[in-house]
């Protein structure tokens, strides 16, 4: 039994295999297919042989012939079915629901972003409203209902991946928002949430995974502080997928006052509250809440210091030794090959990196920096929704392997979203 369990796993392992594979790089012949994974010809063809019968690839023949010898017969290539299914990315942020479609390919076929009122959301009424939500994206984009297996959920603030809640997070004037068992339940898809940085994370992994896997840190600055993390090759999010809360590490004990109500964080000095809290000459225990913060405040502080301004040079400078302190807690503690910077705060990193680098200076020895790599990327909010489909892609085909019956149309969102009156 032991041995059929192992050649099982094998198998569902390889499916996986071959089917990110054609995902990420369009279709293939089989014999560049096994190139590509390192499985044998036999294996490809019993494997493909099996996707084929199941819908979830197709044969396609081109033009270009096989070899000399074969006469100009066209060469038979495979790529994957994107009708066989679909997966749904779906952002919250404060005050608008973000969702995408996805076919089997990962290709984005369908997007929608929805308002709603972040003052009035709370665990009573936000279920509905994000079931019904999803039911009517659905309906305007056309698709197949059956055909929907996955929908991931990413959010700001802290997410119990196990209770499927959304514990804490800006956009909510409430805590404890149930978000995985209402979709599971109302909707009949398989639901996954995360934190949104994660994903991030997760996005730059599937991009470029040369250079971003083993042990790397994403470090976004936005609207708050949120990080996220690959060890030894694998997303970590924690027991419940809280993990990384970096922003929510105390940076000075008694400090100025989070957005989250304690004192002291790390995002109470980087956020961009924050540094406008500091920009005004408020008091540090100035509610967040009370702050003037939009989508432009980064980039209004930004222009200023451009323009030479002394006042928010020095703020972001201060900003700047808070992140080489946060940095520097990180590196002695996992390492990272590499730190990536991101979020719309970064784009003020030339004036944030004299003191980043001054405070790493400061508090870790050299022998734990030396080998620092950082990267600053540009902040792309599509990151999250990319991440978001990698994820769900990656769940997708490891729940459809070893199903020769093929797709489960159990995921009909506008069918039982309807008999439930949603």
């Amino acid at each position: 039994m032991t041995q059929t369990a192992n050649r099982d796993q094998i198998r569902k392992r390889n499916r996986s295999i071959i089917l990110q594979t054609l995902r990420r790089e369009g279709q293939m012949a089989r014999i560049d297919l096994g190139r590509a994974t390192r499985l044998s010809p036999a294996t490809i063809t019993a494997i493909t042989s099996d996707m084929l019968d199941e819908g979830l690839i197709a044969g396609i023949e081109t033009e270009e012939p096989r070899a000399a010898q074969s006469r100009g017969r066209p060469r038979s290539m495979l790529a994957l079915n994107g009708a066989a299914a679909s997966v749904i990315s779906l952002r919250i942020s404060v005050n608008w629901i973000d969702l995408a479609l996805a076919d089997f390919t990962g290709r984005i076929i369908f997007s929608r972003k929805y308002p709603f009122d972040t003052t009035r959301a709370d665990a009573e009424s936000f279920p509905d409203l994000l079931c019904s939500t999803i039911t009517s994206f659905v309906e305007e984009s056309g698709a197949n209902p059956a055909t929907v297996q996955e929908i991931g959920v990413a959010s700001q603030g802290i997410v119990d991946r196990m209770r499927g809640e959304i514990v804490w997070s800006p956009a909510f004037s409430g805590r404890n928002i149930p978000v995985v068992d209402p979709i599971r339940t109302r909707l009949g898809a398989r639901c996954f949430l995360t934190n949104d940085t994660n994903m991030i994370t997760e996005a730059l992994h599937w991009s470029e995974p040369e250079r971003y896997s083993g042990t790397f840190a994403v470090l976004m600055v936005d609207y708050g502080v949120g990080m996220g993390l690959f060890l030894d090759g694998h997303l970590f999010v924690g027991a419940t997928g809280a993990a990384a809360e970096i922003g929510h590490a105390n940076h000075i004990p008694g400090g100025a006052l989070c957005r989250c109500g304690k004192r002291g964080c790390l995002e109470a000095y980087l956020a961009d509250y924050a540094l406008l809290r500091q920009v005004l000459d408020l008091p540090e225990d100035t509610d967040p809440r009370s702050l003037p913060v939009n989508s432009q405040t980064f980039d209004d502080l930004y222009a200023k210091a451009k323009a030479g301004d002394a006042h928010v040079r020095a703020v972001f400078d201060g900003a700047g030794r808070a992140l080489g302190i946060g940095l520097a807690r990180l590196l002695a503690i996992i390492e990272p090959a590499r730190i990536v910077l991101t979020g719309a705060g970064i784009e003020a990193f030339e004036f944030m990196e004299a003191g980043m680098h001054q405070a790493l200076e400061e508090v870790l020895v050299e022998d734990l920096r030396r080998h620092l790599v950082i990267d600053v990327v540009e902040w792309n909010e599509d990151f999250i929704r990319r991440g978001l489909v990698a994820q769900a892609m990656r769940r997708l085909d490891e729940n459809l392997t070893g199903q020769p019956e093929g797709i489960s149309p159990r995921a009909s969102l506008i069918r039982q979203g309807a008999s439930k009156g949603i």
